[in-house]
Formats: structure tokens, sequence, C-alpha cells
């Protein structure tokens, strides 16, 4: 395969750069390859995929892409060891074949990495999806260190276009905000970018409002992401969330699964790689913190036994009732979990539902903080 030596760099490099740069890694967090379905779960994903709906399409401010994306960081980096690139490749292009059109992707994945396989997995239908990426970091600095100077942003666009094989970026993120380089010139470079036709539309990742609407009053932006999902509601509570709805922006969450917590897999002794899994790092993956949160999960399987699915379709489906500018990058390094994400867009949850689940976590506690206290310094 094309760029074998290139995508597989020694492992003592890549494991140095991760060590400096996890906080680059918490912008997409999606189904571990540690988790292994049970037979069971298997015929629930089978059944879905049986009466599988077209997956329709949402819309990103105007951008239109389809209901779930795809998250393609744990193919790379992470999550453990990269995954096998032909692996990798297979995965994405299936997903593709089951009509997802939108695929995360940024230049700290790997680093490097991430965006060259995206680039060759989606290379012989490029005019028939959507890729997103991010700048905004350093890399190859000594220590990790934000950078969204305009010329910065404009030199890293320039590499990200040759690395996915492609002459635009449909939406392009700043990934982490920087706060040396004012709001306005960053949305005043992307905008620049985007009447060159490099660049469709902008995004922010882990912005708070204030930041949002000054980078909208320069160059309207189409997509928040940040880390949301059932059992982490922090944009319910900063006010983006309602923000995104005020100024029709779409909202992207990562990490849509808790990490994978919610999958239901993990346990107080599942083991995380120290120097290559940055959940090892986070509060919420020590083995008191997998303990105290199995509540959570426990909910998802009462919901997901009631409704012939599993505890990440119920949490997938939960977020697809939120709010209909929401569209979940959800992602795996394999298929069968692939078919299981994607067969959440068949669960359907009514209006009963849907509040009968929000007042049953209501109830609910959830221990330990999101990422470490390093990492949360570069979110706002």
């Amino acid at each position: 395969m094309k760029n074998d030596n290139t995508l597989n760099s020694s492992e003592n490099s890549r494991r140095k750069f991760f060590q400096q740069t996890a906080i680059a890694g918490a912008g997409l967090m999606l189904t571990p390859s540690l988790m292994t379905a049970s037979s069971g779960n298997i015929e629930i994903k089978e059944q879905h995929n049986n009466k599988k709906e077209k997956m329709t399409t949402r819309n990103l401010g105007k951008l239109k892409v389809s209901a779930l994306g795809a998250g393609c960081m744990s193919i790379s980096a992470n999550y453990g060891a990269p995954a096998k690139i032909e692996e990798g490749i297979k995965t994405l292009r299936k997903a593709y074949e089951s009509g997802v059109t939108f695929f995360d992707t940024a230049e700290v994945y790997g680093p490097y990495t991430n965006e060259k396989l995206v680039g060759e997995a989606l290379a012989p239908f490029r005019d028939k999806v959507s890729i997103a990426t991010k700048f905004g970091f350093e890399i190859g600095a000594p220590n990790i260190t934000l950078n969204s100077r305009p010329e910065h942003i404009k030199k890293v666009v320039e590499e990200c276009l040759k690395r996915l094989r492609t002459d635009r970026i449909d939406l392009l993120y700043q990934h982490r905000v920087d706060p040396n380089v004012p709001i306005e010139d960053v949305a005043g470079a992307v905008k620049d970018l985007i009447t060159s036709g490099k660049v469709l539309h902008f995004g922010l990742s882990e912005a708070n409002t204030e930041t949002i609407r000054k980078a909208h009053s320069v160059q309207p932006v189409s997509a928040i992401q940040s880390e949301y999902s059932f059992m982490e509601r922090s944009v319910e509570k900063n006010g983006v969330l309602d923000l995104c709805e005020e100024l029709g922006i779409g909202f992207v969450p990562w990490g849509p699964l808790g990490m994978g917590y919610l999958a239901g897999q993990l346990n107080a002794q599942t083991p995380f790689d120290t120097k290559l899994d940055l959940r090892s790092a986070f509060d919420r993956f020590t083995p008191e913190g997998l303990a105290a949160n199995m509540p959570i999960v426990n909910l998802l399987n009462r919901f997901a036994s009631n409704k012939n699915a599993t505890a990440s379709q119920i949490a997938l489906a939960w977020l697809l009732a939120k709010k209909p500018f929401i569209v979940s990058i959800t992602g795996t390094r394999n298929i069968p979990h692939l078919n299981e994400n994607l067969g959440a867009y068949d669960v359907k949850l009514t209006p009963v539902e849907f509040q009968e689940l929000e007042t049953e976590f209501a109830k609910l506690k959830v221990y330990g903080g999101r990422m470490n206290a390093m990492q949360m310094t570069f979110c706002q």
C-alpha cells in the first residue's frame, strides 16, 4: 500500500509525541479497540442493520452532512497502538457505504498519520463526502504549545491539503483556542482561506460563548465541537449549546460515548496503556471512577433491553433526539463496532422515553472530571 513507511513512523518517535501531546487527542474520542461485543450484542446489531433506514442529513451551519459522522482519530492514535492501516481504510470506506458523509480528523492525530489515512480512504469518493480537520498546535515543539497565528494557520492548511489528497477542506476547526492570538485574527485568517476556496466552512473546538460570538462576527461559524455525551453535560450548563441554537451553528460532540465508557464494556479491571492511551490519566478511567459511574451505564442498559438495542445505541440515539443540529462523530477502528454505532440511527426514542432518560439521569452523580487538570487548561 502507498505511504506505508510514512504512516508507520518509529514507535519511539510516536510514543514521545504522544506523551507531549495527549491534550490534542482529546478533541475526538471514539469507541476503543478494547471493547468486544457479546454474542447478544452482535445479534442486536444485525437486527438493526437489517431494518436500517437511509440516513438523513443535518446542517452544520450551511454544511449538509449525514446525521451521524465518523470520527477517525482512534484508528491512528490516543486509544492504544495504531490499528493496521488496511483495517482503518476498510472501516472508513464501510462507513461511507453505510451512509456516512462526514469524516473528522486533525493534523495532530498521529501526528499527521490520521490525515494521510483519511485522505487515502476517501480518495475514491472525495466529492461525495465532507472532511473536517483542525489546526492550532505547534507540532514538534519541545513542549506542547498552541499556535493559531494567521501565518501558521495558512501554512498548516497547505500541508493538510496535501495529506488529505484534496483541494479544499470542507470544515476547518481551530482545535483549541489560543489565548495569545485574538479570535478575530483567527477568524480573519480562515475567512481569507474561504475566499481562496481552500476552506469551505469554519469551526471552533472547546470554545466558550464569548469567543464563539466574536469569531462569528468576523466569519460565520458553521460548527462547534466540544465533548458532549449522555454523561458529560458541560455544554448544557455553560451556554454553548443554547448559543449554537441561537446563531444557527451546528454542534459536533466528541466523545459521544463517554470516551468509550458508555458502551458498557469497560470496568474497574480494564487496563489502559499509560503511554499510548490518554484516558489512563483521566479520573473517570481510574478503577474507582470506572466503578463509581457504572449506574449511568446500567441506566442505558435498562433502556437498551426494552428497545432491542445496545447501551451505545441508546447513548447515541439520545444525542440524535436532543437537538436537530447535533451531529455526533462516532467512530471505531473495526467494522463490527461501526455497525453497532450506526445502528443507533434506527433506535427512535419517543418523547416519553427521552424524558424518562433525563429524569433518571438527574438522580445520578457523575464522578471525576472529564479530562485531567493540565488538559483542561487548553479548554475555555
